[in-house]
């Protein structure tokens, strides 16, 4: 059993809980986060078993549980839809994304931090600015954009749209202000240009904010559909989630479709699970300062 008495949890001080009122509070901030993270996952746990039920089960018996745990349907959904192949390219368009975000905000991010070019203060200004602007309102200037530039059916505009995200640059523009200056000047009396201050210098330092970043741009471009779907509809480079939405008009049953949802929902789980310490820790390094 736990002993509450011998530890400091947050702002709750130890002799905090030799009162009973505090205790009872504690346990109940408990039950609620527990009850929250279980309606949180509740629509997951629903999806993947609702992916075992058979077509019959799934609409005329409304239970959680399925009579059977049988994991060839799920095989057959995915051979039956071909999902392997846009698995492919979403992980295409995910590798992708992951490089130029990282290089392209990161290059920004210490352009404004360490070199500040003259106007660096107003660049940084319509930086912030343009974080008040819903995305949306500009996919139509971009897709034409795209379009004339001949790169629709193509994954590089998905690519270079990763690589201009307002919000990273803030973050490695914060994270790489926590950075002694004194390094990069040191550099720069040894004759280091600032491309080799920051590929060999001020990278190799930033492990955590680029874990972060990529965690983000993954999950980001795995779950993107506008974009793509503009841009890669019926070229044969679908994503996963451009190929769910088309399921709508194919031979898919409803239980294929919460299959082909279970499987699209799975490596975002899978590399949260395993990378959520190091989003955390890269956004309290990477957060912005007041």
């Amino acid at each position: 059993m736990i002993n509450f008495f011998k530890k400091n949890y947050g702002i709750i001080r130890t002799f905090d809980f030799k009162r009973h009122y505090v205790k009872a509070i504690y346990f109940l901030l408990v039950l609620i986060a527990l009850l929250a993270a279980l309606i949180a996952i509740f629509p997951i746990i629903w999806t993947i078993l609702s992916g075992f039920k058979t077509l019959s089960e799934f609409v005329n018996e409304p239970r959680l549980l399925p009579e059977s745990y049988d994991i060839g349907k799920f095989i057959k959904t995915w051979n039956l839809l071909g999902f392997g192949r846009f698995y492919v390219n979403s992980l295409i368009v995910v590798v992708g994304s992951v490089i130029f975000s990282i290089l392209c905000n990161g290059l920004l991010g210490y352009s404004l931090s360490k070199v500040k070019p003259k106007g660096y203060k107003l660049i940084y200004s319509l930086i912030l600015w343009s974080l008040m602007i819903p995305s949306t309102t500009s996919i139509v200037p971009l897709f034409l954009n795209i379009v004339n530039l001949g790169l629709q059916g193509s994954f590089i505009p998905l690519w270079i749209s990763a690589g201009a995200n307002a919000f990273f640059v803030i973050l490695y523009k914060n994270f790489f202000d926590s950075i002694p200056q004194s390094i990069v000047e040191a550099a720069r009396i040894d004759g280091c240009s600032e491309w080799s201050i920051f590929f060999k210098i001020i990278f190799p330092l930033s492990y955590s904010i680029n874990a972060v970043v990529a965690i983000f741009t993954v999950t980001a471009a795995w779950s993107d559909f506008l974009l793509p779907y503009l841009l890669l509809n019926n070229t044969g480079k679908e994503t996963v989630m451009v190929r769910l939405f088309q399921f709508r008009t194919s031979i898919a049953t409803d239980v294929d479709i919460i299959r082909a949802v279970t499987f699209s929902i799975i490596p975002p789980i899978i590399l949260f699970a395993f990378f959520q310490r190091y989003m955390m820790e890269g956004i309290a390094k990477g957060g912005i300062k007041g």
